[in-house]
């Protein structure tokens, strides 16, 4: 089994440096939506998710124009986003998971939330373009000892 962040690159040489690029754009792809986020950038923000996108969470599911109101109005902010591990990326012609351990700093409604979670998001590629249409958030159990 590969560890977080290792490719493997099942199929002939030929397929594997298409499967090495995707894996490396995918991984720009969720460090520059990051970027976004913690920006507070709603239109910057909404360029990496799909219009369909749905986040699932312990509260439910939000939808794209929900999140992103959220944002817009100032009521969600992030002040940090980082990756604990590099992501694991997987891809499956026109679709990819990718899926990582994320520490963020988020504030709500005035209040701050301090989160490590995994996540989990699928990809679609669209006319060339990889937009994200699902999001899943899971809260990381707390490691050993704490």
């Amino acid at each position: 089994m590969a560890e977080s962040g290792e490719e493997q690159t099942p199929g002939p040489p030929s397929d594997r440096g298409t499967a090495d690029v995707d894996h490396a754009r995918l991984t720009a792809i969720v460090d520059d939506w990051a970027a976004a986020i913690v920006a507070n950038d709603a239109d910057r923000i909404g360029s990496f998710m799909a219009d369909e996108w749905v986040m699932v969470s312990e509260s439910g599911i939000a939808d794209r124009e929900e999140f992103l109101g959220y944002v817009r109005s100032g009521d969600l902010t992030h002040s940090a986003m980082e990756a604990v591990a590099p992501p694991r990326v997987r891809v499956y012609g026109d679709t990819a998971t990718v899926t990582a351990r994320i520490t963020n700093t988020a504030h709500y409604g005035g209040q701050r939330f301090d989160a490590d979670e995994w996540t989990t998001d699928v990809f679609v590629r669209r006319e060339g373009h990889w937009r994200c249409v699902l999001s899943h958030i899971t809260p990381a159990a707390p490691s050993a000892g704490s």
